[in-house]
């Protein structure tokens, strides 16, 4: 699975162009080219790299999974590797999207691990700012990081949304308090997820702002500070998430441990109120003689005993808010 596009002087004159034509293109005056590959395999990869001269250790890290974001600068070009993230409302679980890019003079060539990572949501976003095209190579690679950095955002709203939800839940009598540690551990989880491909993009977006790289056009400079930005905000929220989720996790247990101790001390004033006539009635079950025994005043007194004491205790109880 390929695409290609090919713009010249700020112009896309064509789409899915066979990948052989790619070197023929590129030595071109004015012209900037696109490639996307999807899963490729080795014999894709070298193919790739014989015709424009790409790193080894570069290939070999776009045909390997799981590889950390990062920006690696090579003579004749650079490497960036990139997760976009999604996350499922329903679930809270996180799915990230490896993709990696080589980025040379007039070429940006996108290798996606998988199809999961939508392709067609960068073009998009290149569409909807064609005056930007005219700065090659820049333009791409900035649309490219912008729709990742975005997805960011839109991970990071629904997991705010549901430690909102799963901070109301804590004050509900009727919530399982199991489902809820569930769902705070999936949470945090996700979030850590998040966080460990947001952290680093600082640096890559940071990284390809410097001027000594050659790579960037000096007018696209305005577009990679705002992605900064918005990677700062979103490295700003998932702390103060990170935050929230520790301290929602802690309330939890204040919470449980609190019922806990309501708990105990409703079943120790009830245990209170029940043996005072286990007391009585077992005195009066003695096998000697006492003051009214054999008597119907023995049976009188007794149970006046145990009502006075038991209401009187229950009096106390529920004055003291035990009961």
């Amino acid at each position: 699975m390929t695409r290609t596009r090919r713009y010249r002087s700020g112009i896309l004159e064509s789409e899915n162009f066979p990948i052989e034509d790619i070197l023929e293109h590129i030595t071109q005056p004015g012209v900037t080219v696109w490639l996307d590959l999807c899963a490729p395999d080795a014999d894709d990869l070298a193919t790739i790299s014989e015709k424009l001269d790409l790193h080894s250790l570069a290939v070999e890290d776009a045909g390997q999974e799981r590889q950390r974001p990062k920006l690696d600068r090579y003579k004749s070009h650079l490497f960036v590797t990139a997760y976009a993230a999604a996350m499922e409302a329903t679930t809270g679980q996180l799915e990230t999207f490896e993709v990696a890019a080589f980025v040379t003079p007039n070429a940006l060539i996108t290798v996606r691990k998988s199809d999961q990572f939508d392709i067609g949501g960068v073009v998009a976003r290149w569409d909807a700012s064609p005056d930007l095209a005219k700065h090659g190579v820049s333009y791409l690679l900035h649309g490219l990081l912008d729709y990742v950095v975005d997805g960011y955002f839109a991970a990071a709203q629904i997991l705010d949304d549901k430690i909102e939800t799963l901070e109301d839940l804590l004050f509900d009598d009727s919530t399982v308090d199991l489902s809820v540690q569930r769902e705070l551990f999936e949470l945090r989880k996700s979030l850590v997820r998040l966080r460990r491909i947001v952290l680093p993009m600082r640096e890559v977006v940071n990284s390809l702002m410097r001027r000594d790289l050659n790579i960037l056009n000096e007018a696209m400079l305005p577009y990679y500070q705002d992605v900064y930005d918005h990677v700062l905000r979103a490295i700003e929220w998932t702390e103060s998430m990170r935050d929230i989720v520790t301290t929602v996790l802690e309330t939890n247990l204040t919470i449980q441990s609190n019922r806990l101790n309501v708990i105990t001390k409703k079943v120790t004033s009830w245990a209170a109120i029940i043996a005072v006539p286990t007391a009585i009635t077992g005195f009066y079950g003695q096998n000697i003689p006492y003051p009214g025994s054999g008597h119907l005043s023995g049976f009188y007194i007794s149970t006046s005993f145990i009502v006075i004491a038991s209401i009187g205790l229950y009096v106390l109880f529920r004055r003291r808010d035990w009961i």
